[in-house]
């Protein structure tokens, strides 16, 4: 049989990629800070038009959590689809490949698949002496500024602030001898002058690079606000009336909780005017969720921008959409600002998925984690499961996004570790929360319990550890099937 014989044979057997079925691309928007506070979330007087019209794009899962409330963690469960217990980093300044240096993470595994990946803004965390990985993306990162001020009134005239500090890498060995910067800034200017209008910008224009070459994409696109400073244009401070914001109702921490479980200050109190013991009286916690509300809006205005783009370029049809926040964020509650904490403000977050072809519009899911993205998108891009040095954590939640009817998971679990080594690792279910303190490898008996009823009238007043044994037995026993917490990377306790 002559060769090019065979090579008409192989033809008629294997048809040419253009008759194959497309690969689908991949838009994964990040955002920073994002509780629920969105229409789509029930919020009433949230105005986050477009986000809540991509949500009603596909599904909308009801009952999402982070695995760690922090920044730099959150980003690693979601690029690596491993929790912080699984690799042992719980903190800003350890870069995850000193836990797995030959990780690959998510935007990698496309990578090695053909795909083009590129990020956007804040993708993975850069500063608090963190970087960026330049080995997960085919061109270098779009970094933008986090915290940024177009007034020098609100930056101490000019100066290098704490925060600024932080998320330059600069100083950091004399943060505290730092100016502090303004909690919020109003500024009559355009959109663009701030960091997520210039990262709308730049990945309006990948996306049109995009559609120009016709090969497979993964595109991260990375907006900043809410994170503080609250700054943002002056029109999208007038959408609210402040008087109207309900401050939080219980400002104490939950009865009978160990006195570590919360936090008191932290991030916020690096900026002007809180106080610096963090006590934030009511005038001031209106003011700062007026601008935790008017950053929201102004970033959703941005994402509105790319989504118009994106429907004008035709990508809809053949294109995975996430849209993913980092964490939660107190608002009062507890008394507590920020994250940072096991309590449910810090780790409950928005997140959607639109998958044409395989999603239907305006359906709801169930509970989801952060490390449940990273095989979730492998499998509607139709790529080969991950083969990966670091722990996959993650479920894939195709199965529910086909159906809503099935539900991939009865319960989540994420952690937080406190001082003197202790982890504190929590699982939520429909009705309650447990977090189990101890230091790992130390005794079950050794450890703190946390017990709240979210059918309760205020969830979080009281724990019910001690009213509660049944309910406690149970829930360890579910946290019990998970590995002991890695206590640094490479060791467990």
């Amino acid at each position: 049989m002559t060769r090019r014989l065979l090579f008409v044979l192989a033809l008629l057997v294997v048809p040419p990629l253009c008759a194959q079925e497309k690969r689908k691309n991949v838009l994964l928007i990040c955002v920073d800070d994002l509780k629920p506070t969105l229409g789509c979330y029930g919020d009433p007087l949230a105005k986050t038009p477009n986000i809540d019209k991509l949500a009603g794009r596909g599904m909308r899962f009801t009952r999402a959590y982070c695995n760690q409330s922090v920044c730099a963690c959150s980003r690693n469960n979601l690029l690596l689809g491993s929790r912080s217990t699984s690799i042992g980093i719980y903190d800003l300044s350890v870069n995850f490949r000193k836990a797995v240096p030959d990780a690959v993470t998510l935007p990698q595994w496309f990578m090695k698949q053909g795909y083009r990946a590129e990020a956007i803004g804040k993708i993975l965390h850069t500063g608090h002496g963190n970087r960026d990985d330049t080995a997960s993306w085919s061109v270098p990162t779009v970094i933008p500024k986090v915290v940024e001020y177009l007034n020098p009134e609100n930056s101490a005239g000019g100066k290098l602030t704490r925060e600024e500090a932080y998320f330059s890498n600069l100083e950091l060995g004399r943060i505290g001898q730092l100016p502090r910067g303004a909690a919020w800034e109003r500024a009559e200017a355009p959109d663009n002058a701030y960091s997520d209008g210039k990262t709308a910008d730049e990945t309006i224009k990948r996306l049109q690079a995009a559609k120009e070459r016709g090969t497979p994409f993964f595109v991260a696109a990375g907006f900043v606000k809410p994170h503080l400073p609250f700054a943002a244009p002056e029109k999208y401070w007038k959408l609210y009336d402040p008087a109207a914001f309900p401050l939080a109702k219980l400002t104490a921490p939950p009865e009978g909780a160990p006195p570590y479980a919360g936090k008191r200050g932290g991030e916020i109190v690096n900026f002007t005017p809180v106080p610096e013991n963090g006590k934030i009286d009511d005038e001031l916690s209106r003011k700062l969720i007026h601008g935790y509300y008017a950053a929201t809006s102004y970033m959703d205005a941005q994402l509105g921008r790319v989504m118009e783009e994106f429907d004008r370029l035709g990508l809809a049809e053949n294109t995975v959409i996430v849209l993913w926040s980092d964490h939660g964020w107190h608002l009062g509650d507890h008394g507590m600002w920020t994250k940072h904490t096991n309590y449910e403000e810090a780790n409950r977050i928005p997140f959607c998925v639109i998958a044409p072809g395989l999603t239907k519009a305006g359906t709801t899911g169930g509970f989801a984690e952060t490390v449940d993205i990273y095989p979730t998108l492998c499998e509607l891009a139709g790529l080969p499961k991950p083969e990966v040095p670091q722990p996959l954590d993650g479920l894939s939640l195709v199965p529910e996004l086909k159906d809503p009817s099935v539900k991939v998971r009865d319960y989540v679990t994420h952690c937080f570790p406190r001082g003197e080594g202790r982890m504190g690792r929590a699982i939520r279910t429909e009705r309650y929360r447990m977090v189990e303190w101890k230091k790992p490898g130390e005794p079950a008996d050794t450890a703190d319990i946390e017990l709240y009823d979210y059918q309760a009238e205020v969830p979080e007043a009281k724990n019910l550890a001690g009213e509660r044994p049944e309910v406690v037995k149970e829930l360890r026993g579910l946290l019990e099937k998970q590995p002991e917490a890695l206590v640094k990377p490479g060791k467990r306790g």
